[in-house]
């Protein structure tokens, strides 16, 4: 304070310290009441919402299932938009109002998925895209015109183009996924087989049918040289695993056993009686030759194309995949991670993985590796490996039947060798053959390839018609 004299008057000046600082952003004043740090509230507010999405992504009160799981996670979400409202008006001179329309949106949306799941899960997938994308833009420009923290502001701008990216890839997986559904309507027929459908569809004429297994993560048009090629000469039956291609989701484990029993029920139901040649490829071995070991009076030959290997014969069917909290956490995760399919992700990939194949059934492919059910199965695939490897080595002698080993030539280490040779063991009537220069995927996708895979198979099938020796 000092003082000064004005025309003979004497006046009082008061400098007030903080006047300089007016125009700065206030959030560099920590502390409690109007001048706390809207910046850590922001990042406190965001962090909180993503522990609590975690968190209740995997509640025990949530079902496992990806929708379910999905709205669980917005939830939490919803909790960390609304601290930030409510805590940056309490506390700061920089109220955020506009925090509370995100946590309203994803708020009622969790809410939705967590209580009615898949039907209101089908409406959501063309609302939310659209909506979510306004949304974005609209916060933008209220973080824009209303936070003055620096820090702040690079907190939220990241989070928000997260948001607009959502949305655009879940417009384009909801377009995508509709246009599929037109363009490739469902080839065979859905038989149920306890609670869940499945995809089958036989084509050919003939004895024995032949039954073909994909391999993980596959589904039944990857065999699109192989099963046109063998029902030239004998009747030949696809099929998709649980989640996979035409097939609905299953809600138990889908280990080797359960793959095995569902697929018996369903050639049962769908009234394709044996003999069967059961043909596996990769993955795919493990479940034909659990098929074969549980069904052992319909089974009369076997392809194994480049089959994963069973464990060790000396203690098949210890492990049990159960349903304990372990299997239940795993579950929720696989769920989770299969939440990235709703962003357009796997329709990219997909756009790659089923290359060398016939159109049609690439664009098959393509389609089916684009959805989160196949994402979220192919995932349980693996998360049920032990359980599945240890169920093949139940088939410890496939007796005089024949049995044909295809092995790629390329991309195998020696370990790998010797597994397909002790497979070869199993029948007293059995072939090992190698396919030179040929990689892992080749022997089904490419057409070459693929065209001693269908051979392997028709020389079973002769063997089995004309009671004659396998002749390598």
């Amino acid at each position: 304070m000092r003082r000064r004299t004005v025309h003979g008057m004497e006046s009082i000046v008061t400098t007030d310290p903080t006047r300089k600082d007016m125009g700065r952003d206030r959030s560099s004043h920590p502390g409690p009441g109007p001048r706390g740090h809207i910046g850590w509230i922001v990042a406190g507010s965001l962090a909180i919402g993503l522990v609590a999405a975690l968190l209740l992504a995997v509640a025990p009160f949530i079902p496992a299932e990806e929708p379910a799981v999905t709205g669980a996670v917005l939830c939490g979400f919803t909790l960390g938009w609304a601290m930030l409202a409510v805590l940056s008006i309490r506390f700061t001179d920089q109220p955020q109002r506009w925090a509370a329309a995100p946590a309203l949106f994803m708020g009622v949306g969790g809410l939705l998925l967590v209580g009615f799941g898949s039907p209101v899960d089908q409406v959501l997938n063309w609302v939310w895209p659209p909506a979510m994308l306004a949304l974005a833009i609209w916060m933008l420009v209220r973080v824009h015109r209303q936070l003055h923290s620096r820090i702040g502001r690079w907190l939220l701008y990241p989070v928000i183009a997260v948001l607009a990216l959502a949305s655009i890839g879940g417009g384009y997986q909801t377009l995508g996924a509709a246009a599929d559904a037109k363009a490739y309507p469902v080839p065979g027929q859905l038989i149920d087989v306890g609670g869940h459908r499945l995809h089958l569809r036989c084509t050919g004429a003939g004895t024995p049918t032949v039954v073909l297994e994909p391999g993980a993560g596959e589904m039944s048009s990857i065999l699109g040289w192989i099963a046109p090629a063998v029902a030239r000469d004998t009747r030949v039956c696809v099929y998709d695993r649980a989640g996979r291609g035409w097939s609905e989701p299953a809600s138990t484990a889908q280990d080797g056993a359960q793959i095995a029993t569902d697929l018996h029920t369903l050639l049962q139901r769908g009234h394709v009686p044996g003999p069967y040649v059961v043909a596996g490829h990769s993955f795919g071995g493990l479940y034909v030759l659990t098929f074969a070991a549980r069904y052992p009076d319909e089974v009369v030959g076997l392809v194994l194309v480049d089959s994963t290997a069973p464990a060790s014969a000396a203690n098949p069917g210890t492990h049990s995949s159960g349903d304990g909290g372990s299997s239940n956490g795993m579950s929720r995760v696989s769920a989770l991670v299969s939440t990235a399919a709703r962003l357009g992700l796997g329709r990219l990939y997909g756009q790659v993985a089923a290359g060398g194949l016939p159109p049609r059934s690439q664009d098959e492919v393509a389609a089916s590796v684009a959805t989160p059910s196949t994402l979220r199965s192919t995932i349980d695939e693996y998360l049920q490996a032990a359980a599945s490897t240890e169920q093949a080595a139940a088939l410890r002698d496939f007796a005089d039947k024949p049995l044909i080993v295809l092995t790629a030539g390329s991309g195998h280490d020696a370990a790998w060798a010797a597994n397909q040779s002790r497979l070869a063991r199993l029948s007293t009537n059995s072939v090992h053959r190698v396919v030179d220069g040929a990689t892992h995927e080749d022997l089904i996708s490419n057409e070459e390839d693929a065209a001693a895979t269908t051979q392997a198979i028709l020389d079973v099938v002769a063997s089995v018609r004309g009671n004659v020796a396998l002749v390598g």
